[in-house]
């Protein structure tokens, strides 16, 4: 049985739409995979109504990577199977969403007064109806010649934060989001923990606190953590009693990641549905003509 628990649609910063998503993840041969969109769900509608017409079974289950801020420094949780009406989760996503347009023309402006010929009608044309966010200034970049791909305007001298085109943005205090998740009846899991290239992370210590606070799960197995670093994590969680994840962190042609890349214990998801109940994962018969 083959998991992939984190992947991004056109709803957020992914370049599949979430039906594109899930055949592709069926083409890859899995057998389930989590929608985790940046602070978004508009893309669940679409992804589960294109399962009745795939050619084999897969499930979807539904969820979000939130973006989250503690002691300075910038973490994801990754939200899984909770109920998306809930009203006080909704309206701290919703908080969320909406300062990413001023956020997005703050950085599009620096970049400009650096010399870069980037337009604001350059960036929401990347970003469609997606929630705006940096890989779509990103892609402007690379679209500009200004850098050879994606990852490379996450630099200090571009967009990584604190870089020189950086610009804060609202994000929820992680505690907070663990409840929020939790009220909704839904399963936490922080995200890429340690991704050391993507910036500054926050201390290992802080995952104890976290725990204590009612997260479930730490992402291990990840592109963007070594060997060393896998090794570190598992002892860090089986030593806090808390699950471990593998996921793509899939981003569609945006990212050099394939489908399945990582994957997740058949365990460890069997437990997540167990813990949730604010959703439930949603299977598609496959076997479409």
């Amino acid at each position: 049985m083959r998991i992939d628990l984190h992947t991004h649609s056109t709803a957020s910063d992914g370049t599949d739409t979430p039906a594109e998503l899930v055949r592709n993840a069926a083409a890859a041969g899995l057998d389930v995979v989590a929608l985790t969109d940046h602070d978004s769900t508009r893309g669940h509608a679409e992804a589960i109504a294109a399962l009745p017409e795939l050619d084999r079974p897969l499930t979807l289950v539904t969820g979000a990577e939130l973006s989250c801020r503690l002691d300075g420094v910038g973490l994801h949780l990754l939200a899984y199977l909770f109920d998306a009406d809930e009203p006080d989760f909704l309206a701290a996503r919703e908080l969320v969403r909406d300062d990413r347009v001023p956020r997005a023309r703050t950085m599009v402006a620096r970049l400009q007064e650096r010399g870069v010929p980037i337009t604001w009608e350059q960036v929401t044309r990347i970003a469609g109806d997606a929630s705006l966010g940096r890989p779509h200034i990103a892609t402007a970049l690379v679209e500009l010649g200004v850098v050879e791909t994606v990852s490379d305007a996450f630099t200090p001298e571009w967009l990584a934060d604190g870089g020189r085109a950086y610009a804060e943005k609202y994000e929820l205090d992680p505690f907070e989001a663990i409840r929020l998740v939790k009220a909704a009846g839904g399963v936490t899991v922080f995200a890429h923990p340690a991704a050391v290239k993507r910036g500054r992370v926050v201390p290992e210590a802080a995952i104890g606190r976290l725990a204590a606070a009612g997260l479930d799960g730490i992402e291990v197995d990840h592109m963007d953590h070594d060997a060393p670093t896998r090794a570190r994590l598992r002892s860090i969680a089986a030593e806090l009693g808390v699950l471990t994840t593998g996921s793509s962190d899939y981003h569609g042609s945006r990212k050099f990641v394939e489908l399945g890349a990582c994957t997740t214990d058949p365990e460890v998801y069997g437990e997540i549905t167990r813990r949730a109940f604010g959703a439930f994962p949603v299977p598609g018969a496959g076997g479409a003509a």
